[in-house]
């Protein structure tokens, strides 16, 4: 048997955005209900960062790919949940290091972000020498359960060595419940055209990998 872990975040009126923003909250409205017609219908104003998502390199980058560019098989697949719990401010190469990581790995870093029901401005994130180290390594893909995989960076130096090296980035995992180990992924970002985001549904297996 296999057991399924839904790391999404979900989307609703005053969910946790970054930075506490009011302009990234989801506006969601009812257009249509059963007191004006014969079924209902909703809709939705919405951040292509919002909640769970992944970036492409047009995020960063002004010459950057679009969602296009990344191909759903980068976002399915074998995955490895690291727990980095432990760690207070960026994950650093020397966090990273004890866990043997190898080339087409695509990790998923659970800190302590995950047991956190608000946004917090001192999110746990992945430090520039952590993204460099991840990318020497040859990683495929990293996630992490913050809205951003850096903080206060000035340059954002995590996200484009990440993009450098073609490693595709998922922010905004929740990831409580899920023990370290190895899963099989299946990232599946709304097919936008032409932007630097999207919006993600993402599951782990556990049993599959």
């Amino acid at each position: 048997m296999y057991k399924v872990y839904d790391v999404s975040m979900p989307i609703y009126a005053g969910m946790p955005v970054y930075k506490d923003k009011p302009e990234k909250q989801p506006i969601i409205k009812v257009v249509q209900n059963f007191d004006t017609g014969k079924v209902r219908e909703s809709r939705i104003d919405m951040d292509v960062h919002t909640g769970t998502h992944v970036d492409s390199p047009l995020h960063m980058l002004p010459e950057g790919g679009t969602m296009q560019t990344i191909p759903a098989e980068r976002l399915t697949g074998p995955c490895r949940v690291l727990d980095v719990t432990g760690v207070e401010g960026g994950v650093t190469r020397a966090d990273l290091e004890p866990s043997n990581v190898q080339k087409d790995e695509f990790l998923i870093l659970k800190t302590r972000n995950s047991m956190e029901d608000k946004f917090n401005p001192e999110f746990i994130y992945l430090a520039e020498d952590g993204a460099r180290y991840l990318a020497e390594t040859g990683v495929r893909g990293v996630g992490i359960d913050a809205l951003g995989i850096e903080r206060s960076q000035e340059g954002h130096p995590t996200h484009k060595a990440l993009f450098a090296a073609d490693i595709v980035i998922i922010e905004g995992l929740r990831l409580a419940d899920v023990p370290e180990g190895s899963y099989f992924l299946v990232g599946a970002p709304i097919k936008l055209v032409e932007t630097e985001a999207a919006p993600a549904r993402v599951l782990l297996i556990e049993g599959l990998a």
